[in-house]
């Protein structure tokens, strides 16, 4: 019981610190159109500090295999960004700071350890497009820096990092379609082979309803051989429970490697259920 009692305190407790975020994302009439407009208005009057990616708590078993207190249990992330421009930089381009740290906890057990932790920072140059007839945001090209690793020392020590190139596109209002590559620089000891795990490639899609009620979104990252079925695929599904609210139902499957640095070269294969406060319009993959 008191393993259960944790899980619904952090629930009960994100609900509570997230209201007057979920304030400020829609009660401004122009973002909660979420037309091209507000996107050029998220570029140039838009905060400093944001969301990022999904700011994900999420718990459940592994699929196809017995449930065990070892293999169910908590994912949760937390990922921000922080514009450092006032205005744009040559070429209509913004600098951002952004971390993302992702979280396995094995609430199951007795001591209810945290079995690993991953840190990804970073900094990067976005450069948004805007359609020269109608105005409308089409897209948007992206270069970026990032490192991640697990903190951990010795044989359990993971480290890489990475130069990457990608963009992404908005077919219309509710799909958006991203696609990113990445030159590795691995300098961890123990990971040399992390990209025939973790990928050297990545393409999404997302969908999100004109009421921004509902979001689903598939990713896959190729992993390095020459099988074009061999990826890791993400399925997220959330479900924003109301319209004066940024908590989200979220569903996230997850089949493949690298879902964890400690673990990256184990298959798994898992649902997770929970909560989820997004970003303002699509999350970064």
């Amino acid at each position: 019981m008191r393993k259960f009692a944790v899980i619904l305190f952090i629930l009960i407790t994100a609900f509570a610190t997230t209201k007057s975020h979920a304030q400020i994302i829609v009660r401004d009439d122009s973002i909660a159109r979420f037309d091209a407009d507000s996107l050029r208005y998220a570029y140039d009057k838009g905060p400093y500090f944001s969301f990022y990616k999904d700011n994900y708590f999420i718990f459940g078993p592994p699929i196809g295999s017995k449930p065990t207190v070892e293999n169910t249990n908590v994912k949760f992330q937390i990922s921000f960004q922080q514009k450092l421009t006032r205005s744009t930089l040559p070429w209509n381009t913004y600098l951002y700071l952004f971390y993302t740290q992702k979280c396995f906890w094995n609430i199951l057990q007795n001591s209810l350890p945290m079995t690993d932790l991953n840190f990804n920072p970073g900094i990067g140059i976005a450069r948004p497009f805007f359609s020269t007839r109608t105005g409308q945001y089409v897209g948007k090209a992206f270069f970026s820096i990032e490192h991640e690793s697990n903190g951990r020392g010795g044989e359990a020590s993971r480290s890489w990092n990475r130069i990457t190139i990608g963009g992404s596109v908005f077919i219309d209002k509710n799909i958006m379609v991203s696609g990113k590559f990445w030159i590795p620089i691995i300098d961890g000891e123990h990971n040399k082979d992390i990209l025939k795990y973790c990928g050297i490639y990545q393409t999404g899609v997302q969908f999100m309803t004109d009421n921004r009620r509902i979001g689903v979104s598939v990713v896959l990252t190729k992993r390095r051989d020459w099988n074009p079925f061999h990826n890791n695929l993400e399925l997220n599904f959330k479900w924003r429970f109301s319209s004066n609210a940024n908590q989200y139902l979220f569903v996230q499957y997850y089949n493949g490697y690298g879902e964890g640095l400690l673990a990256y070269k184990e298959h798994h294969s898992s649902l997770r259920i929970g909560i989820c406060l997004s970003p303002m319009f699509f999350s970064e993959f």
